[in-house]
């Protein structure tokens, strides 16, 4: 293949993450929309420094990022990838790229959730070594969640 990928540690700030998140809300909300009252409060992205987004051709095409759960468990948030990127595997890079961050910054756990439509983020999360387990705070009665959670 040759389309040169980059993976880039970054921060909330990046205005290509921002660009990103605003893609994935959109597509969140146009496959969800008597949802967006329920989870909206759950996508606000304080300054975060655990963020990475890849880019295909210098063209920024996939992100996620974590924040701080508890003392050892990292919560992943706001993974996406573009129309046109996916099948390449991008989300998996991410993943790894996010887990081995969290697991060098200390933390022995990975959580997130997702919902009950994103068949292909569960079987992803699954395929990587995540597990559903019971719904956590902030899901807990949001039966359209799904929680997963991994040793890292």
């Amino acid at each position: 293949m040759s389309d040169t990928i980059r993976i880039s540690k970054t921060t909330s700030e990046n205005p290509d993450f921002i660009n990103l998140i605003g893609a994935l809300d959109k597509s969140l909300w146009e496959r969800y929309p008597e949802l967006k009252t329920d989870y909206w409060g759950n996508n606000i992205i304080e300054l975060n420094p655990n963020v990475v987004v890849i880019y295909l051709e210098n063209n920024p095409v996939a992100c996620g990022c974590f924040k701080k759960y508890d003392k050892d468990t990292i919560e992943i948030k706001r993974m996406f990838v573009s129309l046109e990127a996916r099948g390449m595997g991008l989300a998996q890079n991410i993943l790894r790229e996010l887990e081995l961050w969290a697991h060098d910054l200390g933390y022995s756990f990975s959580v997130l959730e997702t919902l009950y439509k994103q068949k292909e983020a569960i079987a992803l999360y699954q395929k990587t070594g995540y597990s559903i387990v019971d719904n956590y705070e902030p899901y807990v009665g949001l039966e359209n969640s799904i929680c997963m959670r991994k040793q890292i």
